[in-house]
């Protein structure tokens, strides 16, 4: 008998792409073959950060489709990147599906897409291939948009998405609670961008109906009451690169994995983590304030500055800033999470709340100072902060700014006060306990297996 063949379609941004090659790694473990497609902007930049690693096994096999814009078009404009999608994608796709089909003894088993890209449950489907949606956010963020059309009915959101007024809302005690403002679809863009993703979430609600499996990037202990609301959806999560026996792939960046000897030199737990993923960009105020606040901390800090995060990163620092903290303070363009949060020498993590960030800072034992940018990550923060009560919020001044003074105080109480690092190492234990043997991700992982391979 062949070994299944499963071809495995992410969201074309740096948060989905990842976990879903962490699962395509837990897939290959098992004796799984994976097409993982990619668009051929994010392919080609995959490719260049993997460079001679060879991070990913011979058994997954990264091909790529067009998807849809012209090279030099921007792809952080999401509802214009997933209206071009839509044009394009799925026809390429289903070639690229029944191309895989002509070959004897290699068709393909199963799609596992997206759920945000969930068109293609459709043409799953129709290619009659077994379907499964993957979540890699928050179970949470599953569960609101699933009540959408509650919302509307509640008078929360009108029929656009747009919020009626600014509230708190929780959607069940226990969940977390945030602002309407905050809603994933409502602070991404201009005004035609969050409509045009709000529809996109109705729309993706209908195709998941015709999902056979919805599988996510979480655990359910460690949120329990969105699982609840949402019974269909299973956790296989944390997926970590680290429990798939493989090294974590699927960046847009090379690693600068020298940062992991820098580290090495610095005392246990004494080094703030500082990160904020692919999409968060400061003006140059808020960029030299949080300089000056990482300075003034004293403490040791590992800062992931990408080449875009703010105008002209290499002039954007404080004068003399590099020269001040050239004995502690390091700072690189892209790096190695999964090792730096799993080093000893990390006491905190200053995040911007994505998903994967999140997961894996628990996964860690590491207290997080949350400064979310957009989308899910108001969600995130909501949980870390409330819920779990395992780091942090910043808060901003009358001019819309987190000041220097604002983060050296967050700082010293997420590390002065222990219970902050108790809590998260009893999470830490939690989270990874459901994925050890017998753990309910565990057995939810070992049952889709045997789904495919029906």
């Amino acid at each position: 008998m062949c070994s299944p063949h499963v071809v495995a379609l992410p969201y074309p941004a740096q948060g989905h792409v990842i976990p879903l090659l962490e699962l395509s790694q837990c897939l290959v473990k098992h004796g799984f073959r994976v097409t993982f497609v990619n668009t051929e902007f994010n392919h080609k930049r995959v490719l260049n950060a993997l460079a001679e690693k060879h991070a990913i096994g011979d058994q997954i096999h990264l091909v790529s489709i067009p998807d849809g814009l012209e090279l030099d078009e921007n792809r952080n404009d999401l509802g214009k990147l997933s209206e071009a999608m839509l044009r394009v994608m799925p026809g390429k796709l289903e070639k690229l599906i029944a191309d895989i089909n002509l070959v004897k003894d290699d068709k393909v088993t199963c799609l596992i897409a997206d759920g945000s890209a969930a068109w293609a449950i459709e043409l799953a489907e129709k290619m009659k291939i077994k379907r499964v949606a993957f979540w890699p956010p928050a179970a949470g963020l599953v569960a609101l948009s699933l009540r959408i059309p509650k919302l509307i009915d509640d008078g929360i959101i009108d029929k656009d998405g747009t919020p009626v007024k600014k509230q708190m809302i929780q959607l069940a005690p226990g969940m977390p609670s945030f602002n309407s403002a905050n809603f994933v679809w409502a602070c991404i863009g201009g005004s035609s961008t969050r409509e045009f993703i709000f529809n996109l979430m109705v729309e993706n609600n209908e195709y998941l109906k015709k999902a056979e499996y919805m599988i996510c990037n979480s655990t359910f202990d460690l949120e329990p009451v969105a699982f609840t609301l949402v019974p269909q959806l299973l956790p296989i999560g944390p997926l970590l690169a680290s429990s798939c026996l493989g090294n974590s792939a699927g960046y847009f960046w090379p690693e600068d994995s020298t940062c992991l000897k820098w580290l090495g030199r610095q005392a246990p737990q004494s080094v703030i983590y500082v990160a904020f993923g692919s999409f968060t960009v400061f003006d140059q105020t808020q960029f030299q304030e949080l300089a000056l606040g990482l300075e003034i901390t004293n403490r040791p800090f590992l800062w992931v500055v990408r080449p875009d995060i703010t105008d002209d990163a290499n002039k954007a620092y404080p004068k003399g800033f590099k020269e001040r903290v050239t004995a502690r303070g390091q700072m690189i363009g892209w790096a190695p999470q999964q090792k730096v949060l799993s080093h000893p020498s990390i006491a905190c993590f200053l995040s911007h709340c994505g998903w994967n960030s999140t997961v894996e800072s628990v996964s860690n034992g590491v207290p997080i100072l949350c400064w979310p940018y957009f989308a899910d990550q108001f969600l995130n923060e909501s949980y870390i902060c409330d819920v779990w009560k395992v780091g942090l919020k910043f808060n901003k001044n009358n001019n819309g700014i987190i000041t220097r003074e604002e983060i050296k105080n967050k700082v010293d109480k997420v590390l002065g006060e222990e219970n902050y690092k108790e809590r998260v190492l009893k999470l830490k234990e939690i989270a990874l306990n459901s994925v050890r043997e017998g753990g309910q991700s565990n057995k939810n992982f070992k049952n889709f297996l045997e789904w495919v391979q029906e």
